[in-house]
């Protein structure tokens, strides 16, 4: 009972401790962080407004001193006048070695990458000579200090410890360092952050990590007030590359075995934004980059380490109208539903994937949604780049190559429909008949898809007629190999009718479903081409009067020149009532000729492009019933000419 009532004197002790680290390095952080914005604005550390940047004026950098300054002076006095240890890792402790021992050698280490990123707000250092920095003091920080995640995976080998503890700290310092580009961001993520990691070790009761995150907490809070926008202070680079350092060793001392959600799960989730925008910015610099390479005329920035104007807080700062505080707050609150996410984990200790594969949806709806208008394009680009390439040599090769692949892949997908239907119907056979069933199923179909001329077909300009002929085939094969197996003694399910028609539908749906993914694949690319061009004003928005064959090649040719393309369909027309309301290739059917002026003026549409067979006089009508809307009309056509006798009627194309 007597010691159950030191209890809460017990808590309330180390709540004191927390907030007088947290009051210390705030109150700290507030009072430098004015000296040195003013110490570097006199040294010219200033950032100046320029098409990439958000600042309106200019703005000193470089304020992340204030911030290291104020963290570790307070952090360590009050260390020294409470009595506190510092943070130690297992490691340390097991082996004897003082618990200063690991606080002076970490403070050393980030004082290294403070001034590597100070040295950068003052001379701009080459992205590879920062790169180079950061994998130092990452390697410093396994070697020196001897962290890493030995203690959560004790069998890791040095090997294979050292590569990923290295990318851990460089990846979060660059993190850090790219989302830092709003007022108030970096730093502003960076305190949700640490109040997360700091409340689940305050769930597992580890007191003296938790009262260095909570005095990191208080610098970050005590940089805020001059960083928020309008931000009279940047954190620059040594400021980010400190954040992301801290964020990413802290985890490291106060890892749990066998808890991998407490030593990377909460920290991941605390560092997703910064995490996630990242790695789009590899993707998306990875895939300019080769699209520069193919083509010199791109006007993307040609190396993947050159900085650009698509990260996260810059999308979001055009769909909220350029307002700084709308975006960041924006991102305030992602990282802390996430934090929070992490928090209810560890607290319920819920081994249930219910609430994680709810995460992972949301997540995966908002990942595809970012990305569809910039990363998934510039890939659909550089695809669309390298299957367009007419040189004699790769069309050659795509010849040679066509068929064999298409073989080789109806094959393994009639292998893993059958090894797939034999598992989900719980087949209890020896392995040699499942096996022969196999190769009797496979082979026959096989046969089937020959004789039907499956090969010979050039499926990007397949009709109906060509998806029948692979019906008729799988179809046929399946019955027949179904006969040929059940008369082979290879008795059980797997040679049953039903067994033969699921077989033969799961082919024909997989092997038709190959073929059908280039057309796919171009909607997909057009849609995606809508979405980019919805956000431009110099965009032309296109009535399309016609929905039939003319229409869908009139949009394949707008999906052929996406690249130089600057037009969008809105709507479609269509003298067929019946027709109204309904959508083509995901364009909605908007009405009839007589209605256009008033469908052209609700749409904002600024041209008519006429995609149907129309003869003169019912053109003439067009034109009379578009004229008072001001929209240029245009007529879309193809057809064929008689090649005579003289040379000179032959149609030419006109060159550049």
């Amino acid at each position: 009972m007597i010691l159950a009532g030191f209890a809460p004197v017990s808590a309330a002790l180390k709540t004191v401790d927390y907030l007088i680290a947290f009051g210390g390095a705030l109150v700290l952080t507030l009072v430098l962080t004015p000296i040195v914005r003013e110490m570097n604005r006199a040294m010219g550390m200033v950032d100046k407004p320029d098409p990439r940047r958000i600042n309106k004026v200019p703005i000193p950098r470089g304020g992340g001193l204030a911030l290291f300054i104020g963290f570790g002076v307070s952090y360590t006095l009050f260390l020294i006048l409470s009595g506190r240890p510092p943070i130690a890792s297992a490691k340390s402790l097991a082996s004897g070695v003082s618990r200063w021992n690991l606080h002076l050698k970490l403070f050393a280490i980030a004082s290294g990458v403070v001034a590597l990123g100070y040295a950068d707000d003052k001379f701009g250092l080459p992205p590879k000579i920062k790169l180079l920095g950061q994998l130092l003091a990452a390697f410093l920080v396994w070697s020196w200090t001897d962290l890493g995640f030995s203690r959560l995976w004790p069998a890791i080998p040095g090997w294979l410890d050292c590569p990923l503890t290295m990318f851990w700290i460089a990846g979060a310092i660059n993190a850090f360092n790219l989302i830092d580009g709003l007022d108030g961001l970096a730093s502003g993520i960076a305190f949700i952050a640490t109040l997360g990691m700091a409340g689940t070790l305050l769930i597992i009761d580890s007191p003296q990590t938790t009262l260095a995150y909570f005095a990191f907490a208080g610098g970050l809070l005590g940089f805020l007030r001059y960083n928020y926008n309008p931000a009279s202070v940047f954190l620059g680079d040594s400021g980010s590359m400190f954040i992301g350092f801290m964020l990413s060793v802290l985890p490291l001392v106060s890892q749990v075995p066998n808890s991998v959600l407490v030593s990377v799960g909460v920290p991941l989730l605390a560092m997703g934004v910064p995490i996630f925008d990242t790695s789009l910015a590899i993707v998306r610099r990875s895939i300019r980059h080769m699209i520069r390479k193919r083509d010199a005329s791109a006007t993307e920035n040609g190396e993947v380490m050159t900085a650009d104007a698509d990260h996260l807080h810059h999308r979001i700062l055009r769909a909220v109208g350029l307002s700084q505080r709308k975006a960041a707050w924006t991102l305030y609150l992602v990282t802390a539903a996430a934090v929070a996410c992490g928090l209810f984990a560890a607290a319920s200790k819920s081994r249930t994937a219910g609430l994680w594969l709810l995460a992972v949806a949301g997540a995966s709806v908002v990942i595809f949604k970012n990305m569809a208008r910039i990363e998934f394009y510039d890939a659909g680009r550089l695809l669309n780049a390298v299957a367009r390439n007419h040189t004699v040599a790769a069309r050659r090769l795509r010849a040679r190559l066509r068929v064999p692949i298409m073989l080789a892949a109806d094959i393994a997908l009639m292998i893993f429909i059958y090894l797939l239907l034999c598992w989900a119907w719980r087949v209890d056979a020896p392995g040699n008949a499942v096996r022969l069933g196999m190769l009797i199923r496979v082979s026959v179909l096989f046969a089937f898809l020959v004789l039907f001329r499956a090969y010979r077909t050039v499926w990007s300009r397949a009709v109906l007629s060509n998806y029948m002929r692979i019906a008729g085939a799988c179809f046929l094969g399946s019955l027949v190999g179904g006969a040929i197996a059940f008369a082979a003694s290879a008795t059980g399910p797997y040679a049953s009718v039903r067994f033969s028609a699921t077989f033969g539908i799961a082919s024909l749906l997989a092997i038709a479903g190959v073929r059908l993914f280039r057309p796919l694949v171009r909607d997909v690319f057009y849609a995606l081409d809508c979405s980019r061009l919805k956000g431009r004003k110099d965009v032309s928005r296109v009535l399309v009067y016609g929905a039939g064959l003319r229409y869908r090649t009139f949009r394949r040719e707008l999906v052929r020149t996406t690249s130089a393309n600057t037009r969008i369909i809105v709507g479609l027309l269509d003298d067929d009532i019946l027709m109204r309301g309904e959508y083509i290739g995901g364009i909605r059917i908007e009405g009839t000729l007589a209605e256009a002026p008033e469908i052209i003026n609700r749409l904002n549409a600024d041209a008519v492009v006429v995609a149907c067979e129309v003869k003169p006089e019912w053109l003439k009508i067009v034109r009379k019933t578009l004229e008072p809307t001001g929209v240029k009309v245009t007529l879309f056509t193809f057809g064929e000419t008689e090649v005579t006798a003289k040379e000179e009627s032959w149609p030419t194309e006109k060159t550049k």
